[in-house]
């Protein structure tokens, strides 16, 4: 019976030797136990790195250390209390799957957000397909859900998810829900499958997980698209409200109708500002301003010219004043004459003629021939 024995206890004065054996003691609130794991069996039996402290199952056999005459445990196997190997195999694919880069966000594809189709992978007969149901109709009736009904627990149940992962990603739905409703680790143990997790990595379809509650998490979880905590919240994420949209599309309608009523007013203030800028700077109000203008000089061009004229008469009245002053015609009518030469020329001195000399005497009517009989230098 002391060969294949389990003991649960907390690690204490664990030690590692330079050969690969691990020694540490094993107690509990009773009692405590020596323990030791050889290095053959540290490969297979510790898939964690056991530190002081830690609450740990070990299984293996228990005989006398023939030195000390104590009983001592020889472990084959140690698991984490409260985890167990199937903790310890879902830490290390998720390790492997990580350093493979399937949980990048650069793999992550979109959710649409109106999405028409929606594939659901998950068991027929669970709560989760019924809370899909519920959310969907209540969220957006018009909305289309196709259910591959799958074994989401037990033998087979990986093999049934990807099948429809892969029947629904054949036939083209929007966006896909795969999930379930909550259980233990043993139970949600399928989507901790690597051919699940290639499965979601390798779908063309934007993938949604929801497995279990909020608390629990699968590696579908972290390969998935977009991880939901629970399939309730998974139809909300994949399934748009209908009457939201409606009510956001007449906010944006109603917020569009105001903003082109405002820009049709800013429109229509620049047209009016253009049109007056046309009307001012056309060539038809150019050619009126300067008609205008031409008119404007033609009067004042007329005026200056009567002025002009006016100021003329006046001057040529003087003038005419001044040179009728000067007339001979003014001084012949007032018994003055006008003496020629025998040269033509005027006699302007009694010197300039000699006794004999023939002279003419033009007076206002007529002319008078005459000869000169004498000359006298002194005026009469």
């Amino acid at each position: 019976m002391l060969h294949e024995i389990s003991l649960k206890g907390e690690v204490s004065n664990c030690k590692y030797h330079s050969r690969g054996h691990i020694y540490f003691k094993l107690k509990d609130e009773t009692g405590t136990i020596d323990a030791v794991m050889f290095a053959g069996n540290r490969k297979r039996g510790l898939l964690f790195p056991m530190k002081e402290g830690d609450m740990v199952i070990v299984t293996g056999s228990i005989e006398v250390y023939e030195r000390d005459g104590k009983y001592q445990i020889y472990a084959r196997n140690i698991e984490q209390d409260g985890r167990g190997n199937l903790y310890l195999e879902f830490e290390k694919l998720k390790q492997e799957l990580e350093e493979m880069g399937m949980f990048a966000k650069e793999y992550k594809q979109p959710i649409p957000p109106f999405a028409k189709t929606v594939g659901i992978v998950t068991a027929p007969t669970g709560a989760a397909i019924q809370d899909i149901r519920n959310i969907s109709a209540r969220r957006n009736p018009f909305v289309q859900l196709i259910l591959y009904p799958a074994q989401v627990q037990g033998l087979g149940a990986a093999e049934s998810i990807v099948n429809g992962i892969h029947a629904l990603d054949m036939m083209g739905v929007d966006v896909m829900i795969v999930g379930r409703g909550g259980g233990s680790i043993e139970d949600l143990w399928a989507f901790n499958e690597e051919i699940v997790a290639r499965a979601i990595f390798e779908c063309r379809t934007p993938v949604i997980s929801a497995v279990g509650h909020q608390t629990d998490w699968t590696i579908a979880d972290y390969v998935a698209d977009l991880r939901a905590p629970t399939p309730s919240a998974a139809a909300e994420l994949a399934v748009f409200d209908y009457r939201q949209t409606i009510a956001e599309l007449a906010g944006l309608r109603q917020q569009m109708d105001k903003e082109l009523s405002r820009k049709l007013a800013f429109a229509r203030e620049r047209l009016n500002r253009d049109k007056m800028q046309l009307h001012y700077l056309s060539p038809q109000n150019r050619l009126n301003e300067n008609r205008h203008r031409a008119a404007d000089y033609e009067e004042k061009l007329t005026d200056s010219m009567r002025s002009l004229i006016k100021d003329r008469r006046h001057t040529l009245s003087l003038l005419a004043g001044t040179l009728d002053s000067y007339s001979p015609v003014r001084k012949l009518s007032g018994g003055y004459a006008f003496v020629e030469g025998q040269d033509g020329k005027a006699v302007r001195s009694a010197k300039s003629v000699e006794k004999g000399d023939t002279v003419h005497i033009r007076m206002l009517d007529g002319t008078v021939h005459a000869r000169v009989t004498e000359t006298d230098s002194e005026w009469v």
